[in-house]
């Protein structure tokens, strides 16, 4: 019986993509390649081999042990989390679709794999790899679309911060630099060399601009879930080669320090058929709306929001983006008509954009959460309730959706109680979540910090 691991080597093996990489590699120079997978937390890993073993690697993959998939992170009591020393190795196979020639260093290419089991486990052998996050939102978006004819498509609003020196932002008090043209001249050279790598790595880029302390936003056009997860992931490759390049730091940390808006990665969605029909508009309709079945797949959204925070708000520090109050971050779980203090603004007839995920997002596990909780508001027919007029920090009305989760501990006990969520995922994928970031929030918790120091070192008497 074909294993899903022989389905993918065998679709490389006949592929008329072997030859043209070669080629490709032959006229570029290309020595090295990256075979590289995500983990659960969206760090990348993988190996280096010499290009010319590309056409083995491409048929039979590369070995890690499994616990790479969580970053081979040891709990306080001293377990190795994903399965411990003793656990096999996945077999991680390239998708050829995703082969890129590094434009800093054309000597080197990457592709992106996804994992399975080793062919000699007793069971299982040669299926898919369950705590793979990317594996995961491929197979969960096919299936979407075979049973919806619904493709999500999306875009997302990667911030990040810059810090070294001549890179200082200045601005009056009361005030913010967002915007500020002048930011955009002094961090001219970051942007013009991560737009330029972007654009040579099949990153379609469109706009972007100064916001923050040290915060720049570059956008690129928005496509395929599958797609926009992949070039999130690259970009963040490409942003760290430029620090490396300009011996200065870039950090996607979601909130690097208090007082200005924290680092958010906003989640721009629709919903299309196989025709071309964006099923959250209706033609010919100018005013703000949103269709029947786009305020389902919305209801579903918000309703697992609390669940999917685990995830959208995967740090400690995630949260400290919630509680500084006046930086944009939503506070409540609901929506509004070009509303920027709501969870989910309707920005653009046919565009709704989820502003809880956050600079640290693993992008995989973001859109895998989003299409469950979609699919679940079309099955249900769930409303989203009416559209909240005014700030949402000063609203009185009531909830309709359980509270938004205001740190990882309750993130953690949230994404425990959605068992539909959990289920989505898969209980091994699941059950890691919630093994690796028990441990994290622990951590944090036994750990002094200098705002303890600050307040109760010299209180009494």
């Amino acid at each position: 019986m074909s294993t899903a691991l022989d389905q993918h080597r065998e679709q490389n093996a006949s592929s008329d993509a072997l030859a043209d990489i070669r080629a490709e590699i032959d006229a570029a120079g290309v020595e090295f390649i990256y075979y590289q997978a995500v983990t659960i937390t969206g760090r990348v890993v993988g190996k280096v081999v010499p290009a010319g073993h590309f056409e083995r690697i491409a048929t039979n993959g590369v070995n890690q042990h499994r616990t790479a998939i969580a970053n081979l992170q040891t709990t306080r009591d001293g377990r190795l989390l994903g399965g411990g020393t003793e656990a096999a190795e996945y077999t991680a196979v390239p998708d050829l679709d995703t082969f890129q020639v590094l434009p800093w260093d054309t000597s080197i290419a990457r592709f992106f794999c996804r994992l399975y089991e080793p062919d000699h486990r007793p069971e299982n052998a040669g299926g898919a790899l369950a705590t793979d996050s990317r594996g995961l939102l491929k197979r969960m978006h096919a299936d979407f679309t075979e049973r919806t004819g619904l493709e999500l498509r999306t875009g997302t609003e990667p911030e990040m911060t810059w810090e070294g020196p001549g890179f200082e932002t200045t601005f009056r008090p009361d005030s913010s630099p967002a915007y500020h043209i002048e930011h955009l001249e002094r961090y001219r050279v970051i942007y013009q060399k991560v737009i330029t790598y972007a654009r040579a790595m099949g990153l379609d880029m469109i706009e972007g601009d100064f916001e923050d302390a040290g915060q720049v936003e570059l956008n690129w056009m928005y496509d395929h879930a599958d797609l926009t997860a992949d070039r999130l992931v690259t970009y963040r490759q490409i942003a760290k080669q430029v620090a490396r390049e300009l011996g200065i730091e870039c950090s996607f940390m979601p909130k690097p320090g208090t007082g200005y808006m924290g680092n958010g990665c906003h989640h721009n969605w629709s919903l299309w058929t196989a025709d071309g029909e964006n099923v959250l508009r209706e033609t010919g309709r100018e005013e703000l709306h949103l269709t029947e079945q786009g305020q389902y797949a919305l209801g579903g959204l918000l309703e697992h929001t609390p669940g999917a925070m685990l995830i959208m708000g995967s740090t400690v520090n995630s949260y400290k983006r919630y509680w500084d109050a006046g930086q944009f971050a939503p506070s409540r779980i609901d929506w509004g008509l070009d509303n920027k203090t709501c969870t989910v603004r309707l920005s653009a007839n046919g565009r709704l954009e989820y502003k809880l995920p956050d600079a640290s997002v693993n992008p995989y596990l973001s859109h895998a959460v989003m299409i469950a909780a979609i699919d679940d508001g079309l099955k249900k027919k769930t409303s989203p309730g009416d559209p909240t007029v005014g700030s949402s920090y000063l609203s009185t009305a009531p909830e309709i959706f359980d509270k938004l989760p205001l740190s990882l501990g309750e993130a953690i006990s949230a994404f425990s109680a959605d068992d539909y969520l959990q289920q989505s995922l898969g209980p091994e994928l699941s059950d890691l979540l919630v093994d690796y970031k028990t441990d994290e929030w622990a951590r944090f918790n036994s750990a002094v910090t200098t705002w303890e120091r600050d307040m109760y070192w010299n209180d009494l008497p």
